[in-house]
């Protein structure tokens, strides 16, 4: 399914029925400020909308202090989060929640997988109940995730994990969306550059970190 299309189709609908209705509530589970910049200014005119920064996967507890408050500092200054209000909720950091997500217990092996394996499927999908939990449980219209902008994450799996969320209770719609689409990471990297965000150079848990250091140790060695 071409998920960018279906939420192009979410959005013009929304837009034909903004004189008659007011904006709904959308629940946006957000990683960090270059992820969610360019999914705020896509969407947020839409919705009233709030950031959700649960991520427990991030190791270790200083980069996920330091992603933290770069988020919040950017909504500060970013005008399309000024503009439309938006509004951010942090969630607790606790990492045993993530290594228990993805049964690390029972399965050790799961470390060593590539992006996009089954390990980060299991995290995809244990954030995305925690952000539809917390949405039902709080009234949301929608809920939706800024994962699918990186080019490192499996937008299908995503999308697919949520809707299967979804049929748990029609009280909140998940909203399709595969942000990477029409150079949507290429703008996330403009917008990260024009306001100086802090890019991160892995995907958060300590797994990823230390495969990004192997492929870097590995680039150094054969370029010298």
């Amino acid at each position: 399914m071409n998920y960018y299309a279906e939420l192009e189709k979410h959005l013009a609908q929304l837009k034909e029925n903004a004189p008659l209705t007011a904006r709904p509530t959308l629940l946006l589970h957000a990683c960090c400020a270059p992820c969610s910049s360019h999914v705020m200014e896509l969407i947020s005119s839409f919705f009233d909308t709030t950031l959700y920064f649960y991520n427990p996967n991030i190791f270790p507890e200083d980069e996920y202090t330091r992603r933290r408050d770069e988020l919040k500092h950017f909504l500060c200054v970013f005008p399309p989060a000024i503009k439309n209000s938006v509004k951010l909720v942090e969630d607790c950091y606790i990492p045993e929640e993530f290594y228990k997500a993805i049964k690390l217990k029972e399965n050790p092996a799961i470390a060593n997988e590539p992006e996009k394996g089954e390990r980060c499927k299991r995290c995809y999908a244990f954030r995305l109940q925690r952000a539809f939990d917390f949405a039902c449980k709080n009234n949301f219209d929608y809920f939706c995730t800024t994962l699918s902008i990186s080019p490192f994450k499996d937008a299908e799996a995503i999308n697919q994990l949520a809707e299967e969320i979804c049929a748990q209770s029609k009280k909140t719609k998940w909203l399709p969306s595969d942000f990477k689409k029409k150079n949507g990471f290429l703008r996330s990297l403009e917008l990260s550059k024009e306001f100086s965000l802090y890019r991160q150079q892995y995907c958060g848990c300590v797994f990823s970190m230390e495969n990004a250091n192997r492929i870097r140790a590995q680039q150094s060695k054969t370029e010298a």
